[in-house]
């Protein structure tokens, strides 16, 4: 198929409508709304927001959490609020963000928050506030560059694509393998609907395109922000959806954007987000992840070969074939090398490899110099200079080996990718001194509190918390009564699964310039809910599903008859556990990578029998109220794997400075995973049921047990395997 088959002679759109947000207000339009009489409060904006959803009733924990945003916006403090599930927090920080001058930014960690907050909250929000504000609000959703169709890019892609798209190396496609002629024709056909489509678009947003295309049609039309050569010098700069994006941004009384573009924002020294006073980051127990994401970067030989072929024109022969060797050199060292964390030095052959590569793109940069307006082609120019400045960069921080940094080799089962990945040991400085400055900042989520406290989120967000205080004899006389090693039948009365009370909210932490705020949740657990941890079955010792832990989740299935939400640590445990109950029950089973997660996903709801059993994505993806989840299973304590470059080098340098890398590293990451999926039981006032941790260190555990139990909602708690079944045999009978 020849160029024209894909990208067709010279794109120029038509029409060029202005594409500003419908109904948006100018700065000095919001100016003049604000000015008119005086300005109501969060707590007013709450009480009509509430007021105009039919059957709506205030909620302590969310008026609560909407005052102490007022009050750290005006004292010029840091908040971080534990909100549990049906506190309604959305409109809790909605509401006073509604009062701050400017733009105020929402982060997100997941696209489904992100749609609830632009499809339902935030629409339903305006139209409740507006009688009382005098104006309606406006709101706008900024995504990364590579969200929008960009116009020089679909102008201007016919030399690549028979290289960058027909042929892609194995490693950029699901199976790998060479693209045969049918798969080009659809992508062909994808292209083409692209085109009509940019003809269209007010947005450019590829979220708007229905149905969509898949990411090599994508990868054709999109820019990545460190390829674009900028609005003032590219030809398509005042078209520019991008751009667009970013106005309609500057203009809006909230913007909603995603935890990594956040975290390349902060990297960028802020240039990306619109200047504001509050920062409200949802989802915030993802944070310090999506920054180490994005601070991540890594070396694969068919990326160096993919940008040789983008700048061969632009280049010496002699200086593409320096590139074509350093990354054969590459692909050479990582074939000898094994996957894993790389803890003594680079290995040689890695070693040689990066330094050819270094050479290679500092000559090739020399070569193709400034990008300039008189250039003829300055979007190629620059899509060239960014991938060769980014690979010269990424192996000279390779080259460095700094203690900062941690460099691993990644490979897949199948062997189609190898990478030398290297990424920050910590991120804990770049937040502290690129999150907080000259904003305040709201840090919310429901599992912010990790063992009782706040200081070990607090500390992983940069921000300075003290170290723990010791217990009150209260709490030491309630932790002696009921204590981790203590069955649960011997504690007087009910035994919560954090050795709390009922209903109780964790005390509050603060450091310089911070607070923190447990709001607690409308849900009686105590009442709702069973955390039974099978204390009597043996330590999990061997990868896969124990066959006595397999028993025990047949018998909890039985018992309620499906209705079970099953999450393990591995897909082959979640495949034993599949194979065990759909050879010993007639309920229908459903496990993840069968079929499309969504499907999966709606079968559960509807078919009220059948189980849903998988991995981690499951962990915090699913939410399914009502009857249709009314067991949650969990193989084992979700400790990062040994293996993980990242968690381990982390551990290690706590070790090497005389803590407990596990204590300090691993019983967080398990924390807060495991607060997340038992999570998944209770979604609404009605619900009811049971949490079964099939891993007995959650009761024997003495060091971490409490720890991970204080980081739970708090359940009614028994170790007792007839009292769960008892009340899932009752649960089958309602």
């Amino acid at each position: 198929m020849g160029a024209a088959g894909v990208g067709g002679a010279g794109y120029r759109r038509t029409v060029t409508p202005p594409r500003t947000a419908t109904g948006s207000a100018t700065p000095s339009a919001r100016a003049k709304g604000r000015r008119r009489g005086a300005r109501p409060s969060g707590t007013e904006l709450l009480a009509a927001a509430v007021g105009a959803v039919p059957g709506g009733a205030e909620r302590p924990g969310q008026l609560q959490m909407t005052t102490a945003i007022e009050e750290c916006v005006a004292e010029g403090e840091h908040l971080l609020v534990q909100a549990g599930t049906g506190t309604g927090k959305s409109l809790a920080y909605l509401a006073p963000a509604l009062t701050v001058d400017g733009p105020v930014v929402v982060s997100t960690a997941t696209l489904a928050l992100q749609s609830q907050l632009v499809d339902h909250d935030l629409p339903r929000l305006a139209d409740a506030v507006e009688p009382v504000l005098g104006r309606r609000p406006t709101f706008a959703v900024l995504k990364g560059r590579h969200h929008y169709l960009c116009l020089a890019r679909l102008d201007n892609s016919t030399e690549e694509e028979p290289e960058d798209t027909l042929f892609d190396a194995p490693a950029a496609r699901p199976g790998g393998g060479t693209k045969w002629l049918g798969e080009a024709g659809r992508l062909g056909k994808q292209v083409e609907r692209l085109r009509d489509w940019a003809e269209k678009t007010a947005t450019g947003d590829r979220d708007e395109l229905d149905p969509g295309v898949d990411d090599q049609a994508w990868r054709l039309v999109s820019m990545p922000a460190r390829e674009c050569v900028g609005a003032t010098r590219c030809p398509f700069g005042q078209e520019c959806f991008a751009e667009a994006s970013r106005a309609r941004a500057r203009e809006a009384d909230i913007v909603v954007t995603n935890h990594s573009l956040l975290a390349v924002d902060m990297l960028a020294d802020r240039h990306i987000v619109p200047p504001h006073k509050l920062l409200i980051v949802d989802e915030a127990h993802e944070l310090a992840d999506r920054v180490s994401s994005a601070a991540q970067a890594e070396l694969v030989p068919e990326l160096i070969d993919r940008t040789t072929r983008r700048a061969r024109t632009l280049l010496r022969p002699e200086t593409a074939e320096a590139l074509t060797a350093a990354g054969d050199a590459l692909a050479v060292g990582l074939a000898e090398a094994p996957a894993g964390r790389i803890t003594s030095g680079l290995p040689t052959p890695l070693r040689e490899a990066c330094t050819l590569l270094d050479a290679a793109t500092r000559s090739a940069l020399d070569a193709i110099g400034d990008v300039k307006s008189d250039d003829p082609d300055p979007v190629r120019k620059q899509q060239a200079k960014a991938a060769l400045d980014e690979l010269s960069t990424t192996a000279q921080r390779l080259l460095e080996e700094g203690d900062h940094d941690v460099a691993w080799v990644e490979k897949n089962d199948s062997g189609s990718r190898r990478a030398l990945v290297v990424a920050p040991l910590s991120v804990a400085g770049t937040l502290a001194t690129h999150l907080y400055d000259e904003r305040t900042v709201v840090a919310t989520s429901a599992t912010l509190a990790l063992g009782g406290r706040f200081d070990t989120v607090a500390r992983a967000l940069g921000l300075d918390a003290p170290p723990p205080a010791p217990p009150t004899p209260a709490a030491a006389a309630l932790a002696a009564r009921t204590g981790p090693g203590r069955p649960a039948a011997e504690a007087p009365g009910r035994r919560l699964a954090g050795d709390v009370t009922p209903n109780a909210v964790v005390p509050a932490t603060e450091g310089p310039g911070w607070r923190s705020l447990d709001v607690g949740s409308p849900f009686d657990y105590a009442r709702q809910g069973i955390l039974y941890v099978a204390a009597h079955l043996p330590r999990p010792s061997v990868s896969g599903l124990p066959e006595a832990a397999g028993e025990e989740l047949l018998g909890l299935v039985e018992a309620l008859g499906g209705r079970t939400l099953g999450l393990f640590s591995s897909r082959r445990a979640a495949q034993q556990a599949a194979e065990l109950v759909r050879a010993r029950t007639d309920l229908p089973v459903l496990l993840q990578g069968e079929e499309a997660l969504p499907l999966l996903v709606r079968r559960f709801r509807e078919e009220r029998a059948s189980c849903l059993f998988g991995v981690m994505s499951l962990w915090q993806g699913v939410d399914v109220p009502g009857d249709a989840c009314q067991l949650v299973v969990i193989d084992r304590l979700p400790f990062p794997r040994p293996d993980e470059p990242l968690a381990a080098a982390r551990a290690a340098a706590v070790d090497a400075g005389g803590g407990s890398g596990f204590a300090a590293v691993s019983v967080p990451i398990a924390a807060v995973r495991l607060a997340q999926g038992v999570g998944r039981l209770i979604r609404a006032t009605g619900d009811r049921g049971v949490v079964a941790v099939l891993d007995s260190r959650l009761e024997t555990a003495r060091g971490y047990g409490p720890f991970l139990r204080r980081s739970l909602p708090p359940f009614w708690y028994t170790t007792r395997p007839e009292v769960a079944r008892g009340a899932l045999e009752r649960l089958a009978k309602s």
